[in-house]
């Protein structure tokens, strides 16, 4: 039988916080080996919560999912410690329960809504308790640390890395080009959907400058103002403004006129990075 040391005894104590009595017994039984000491703790009911709260998590995937009539999209980032943890299946798999309950689900207004909800795909289990499995699997802290929920028409678009997420909200009639919206804001990262949503005196001054130097050509008054309306959607562009950038999939065209091709307008994006 091996020889079970003090040490030994007292770190199991200090990462699962049962009675050193209890630690002894699984590490005495399981070998000496931590890992067998702590599922034999499982066996007897003990609970048996990891301690790694103060651990970082800068890590993890943002995962997106859009009903299939476009009626409604969800988004759920989902953070761990490594790189590795990122891409094991089990984590994926996490990921995947959480944002497809979430989407087909009653939705949710924080994480910990979201936890309470059925895993979809795991008989039996909440979304928390399929977390704390595979927590307790990969000795990793993972964190639900986001999740959102839009009404349609939607498109979604998550980078193939997993760290930005974008889901885009139109009016109008559901079309596969909303997910193209969303992909060209995930890569040319507007700031606003709307010139509205920009500071109003920083446009107003702006359109006061441009004003004024379309005004020293002596041009009349409506041409001024044409040349300055012109002017104005290039300044957007450039600010950020969604429906003013050039489309991504088609710069022949800016993101508004693409849209109304389908008879759809931007109502709202919301992007997501990794962390922030």
């Amino acid at each position: 039988m091996a020889e079970i040391s003090a040490a030994a005894v007292k770190e199991l104590r200090d990462l699962t916080d049962l009675p050193m009595m209890d630690c002894k017994r699984a590490l005495t039984e399981g070998g000496g080996d931590r890992d067998k000491a702590i599922a034999l703790l499982r066996e007897w009911g003990k609970k048996v919560s990891i301690k790694r709260s103060e651990n970082a998590t800068s890590e993890g995937l943002i995962r997106v999912l859009v009903a299939e009539d476009g009626s409604a999209a969800a988004m759920v980032e989902l953070q761990c410690e490594s790189a590795p943890v990122a891409k094991a299946d089990d984590f994926i798999f996490l990921a995947d329960q959480a944002v497809k309950q979430l989407l087909n689900g009653p939705g949710a207004a924080s994480p910990e809504e979201l936890l309470a909800q059925p895993a979809p795909d795991a008989a039996g289990k909440t979304i928390a308790q399929v977390l704390e499995d595979v927590q307790n699997k990969i000795r990793e802290k993972m964190v639900l640390a986001r999740v959102l929920k839009v009404a349609g028409p939607a498109g979604a678009y998550a980078h193939h890395d997993g760290k930005t997420g974008v889901v885009l909200q139109g009016e109008g009639k559901a079309d596969a080009i909303l997910r193209d919206v969303a992909m060209h804001v995930a890569a040319l990262r507007p700031l606003v959907s709307h010139p509205e949503e920009l500071p109003a005196a920083a446009v107003q001054s702006e359109r006061d400058r441009l004003t004024q130097e379309a005004s020293a050509s002596g041009k009349p008054a409506n041409i001024v103002e044409k040349i300055v309306d012109g002017r104005m959607k290039t300044y957007f562009a450039e600010q950020g403004v969604l429906v003013h950038q050039l489309f991504a999939k088609d710069d022949s065209k800016t993101v508004s006129q693409a849209l109304a091709e389908k008879g759809l307008k931007v109502k709202n994006f919301v992007r997501w990075v990794l962390g922030n």
